[in-house]
């Protein structure tokens, strides 16, 4: 039988490749970053968020918005209309954009031009941040980048699969766990290292036993 075409892998960014893109980074990007891979929102969702929406004092905001080229929308479906709770890195960064803005009244966008228009995720992909990887020495991602990277390091924390459902938004457990999630080296070494704990107690971890030609070496001496 002939082959099948594989799918392409979703790509990911480890904790520390999120640092390192974080620091290259300038404003808005820069809190752009931190919001979609602390949160999982759509780039949408993002551009599309309102000072209304968000409680600063409780940690919390709303998804009830979605912009895409300009115009703005419903979230494309029930599940994406969800509250979403923030860490304490973020609620600092959020405070610190409100008070460099000179207007924030409850419609305003969080995220806009200075005429207040939205925007356009496509010019900050292409121009913002294709610089900033490339400041951080790492290969071009795009927006979908960041939300699988959410969802990845939820998994690999051990965040139940229901929790990670209602944090991304979606309708069917079956699309988080089929698409954003994915297994990272160091969770799969982990795993085998737990596996060998059961079934070879006495035997030394692979950490410790060296290269295999330090072994060979070991074992002519």
């Amino acid at each position: 039988m002939p082959e099948r075409t594989l799918k392409r892998p979703h790509r990911f960014l480890t904790a520390e490749e999120v640092r390192r893109l974080i620091a290259a980074s300038n404003e808005p990007l820069r809190t752009i970053i931190i919001l979609a891979t602390m949160t999982g929102l759509r780039i949408g969702e993002i551009l599309a968020l309102r000072w209304g929406r968000i409680d600063l004092l409780r940690g919390t905001l709303r998804v009830a918005e979605t912009c895409y080229k300009g115009h703005f929308g419903s979230p494309k479906t029930r599940a994406s209309r969800r509250e979403v709770p923030l860490a304490a890195a973020v609620v600092r960064e959020l405070k610190s954009l409100y008070s460099r803005s000179t207007e924030n009244p409850q419609e305003a966008l969080v995220f806009s031009k200075s005429q207040g228009l939205p925007l356009a995720a496509d010019n900050l992909r292409k121009k913002a941040l294709r610089t900033a990887c490339k400041k951080a020495g790492l290969q071009r991602i795009d927006w979908h980048t960041l939300r699988h990277t959410h969802g990845t390091l939820l998994h690999s924390q051990g965040t139940p699969l229901k929790a990670a459902q209602a944090q991304l938004g979606h309708s069917h457990m079956a699309t988080t766990l089929d698409i954003y999630t994915h297994a990272s080296g160091s969770a799969q070494r982990d795993a085998v290292n737990l596996l060998e704990e059961q079934l070879f107690p006495n035997v030394p971890r692979l950490e410790s036993c060296g290269s295999i030609a330090e072994t060979e070496s070991q074992l002519v001496q």
